[in-house]
């Protein structure tokens, strides 16, 4: 007797994928059952080395070039993953950029490329996204604990940025609702990742709970709003920081 094919696992793209935040819930999403793409800017050395991680698991992966800020690779990037991994069920959007300066240094340069990649790639990665997911799917962004409060010099621009994520989610979360497509916003303190690796003391010094974040509990938080559990949650943006915009 003829044994029925196992069902396609849903697909998954992971927008900066390759290190840190992106990369742990891409390889708790591949965890949960998804076959996961996930982007890079320009280390397609740790994104190779994500993929092969999932594959290496049991699961199905691949790795797609897109630079954040250009419009044209993110819809590349989107068709390239549906092409190969099918509909969209789920589409995290974790690729962002920090940069800080006092007010009275602040260049131009750094103002215009924040808000490239930090609030008008958001917005691209979207709706790029959501015109490729299936009725029923999720979204997440990944903002920033800053979007309440920095507490830190130089930190202004970027604390707009994430600011407006939160914003732009809440108000998304009409736009997508005649299709149940639920769209929320994660906002991590500080998490230990390579990038934080150079002054985690500081910043451990500063918490109320006296340690950092880790990436994995970053990506418990997201597999949990693309659970059936969280399907009547909307709009909202979840703080993650150990109590540090208290």
């Amino acid at each position: 007797m003829p044994t029925s094919a196992l069902p396609s696992p849903q697909a998954a793209l992971v927008f900066g994928g390759s290190r840190g935040i992106g990369a742990a819930i891409a390889r708790r999403l591949a965890h949960e059952g998804y076959a996961v793409a996930l982007t890079y800017a320009s280390r397609a050395d740790k994104a190779d080395e994500v993929v092969a991680a999932i594959r290496s698991a049991g699961g199905q992966a691949i790795a797609l070039q897109a630079d954040a800020a250009d419009h044209n690779a993110i819809i590349a990037a989107v068709a390239d993953a549906t092409a190969r991994l099918g509909p969209l069920q789920v589409a995290v959007v974790n690729a962002g950029i920090y940069q800080g300066s006092p007010l009275d240094q602040f260049p131009l340069a750094m103002l215009d490329q924040m808000l490239a990649v930090n609030v008008r790639g958001v917005f691209l990665a979207i709706q790029a996204a959501a015109a490729k997911m299936a009725d029923g799917g999720r979204i997440i962004t990944i903002g920033s604990n800053t979007a309440q409060r920095s507490g830190s010099v130089g930190s202004s621009v970027y604390a707009m940025t994430k600011s407006a994520v939160a914003t732009l989610v809440r108000e998304l979360a009409l736009d997508l609702a005649p299709r149940r497509i639920t769209i929320n916003n994660i906002q991590p303190g500080p998490i230990e990742t390579d990038i934080t690796a150079s002054f985690l003391e500081p910043l451990i010094q500063r918490s109320p709970l006296q340690r950092v974040g880790r990436p994995e509990e970053v990506a418990s938080l997201a597999a949990y709003l693309v659970s059936a559990d969280a399907g009547y949650m909307t709009g909202a943006s979840l703080t993650m920081d150990g109590g540090y915009a208290i």
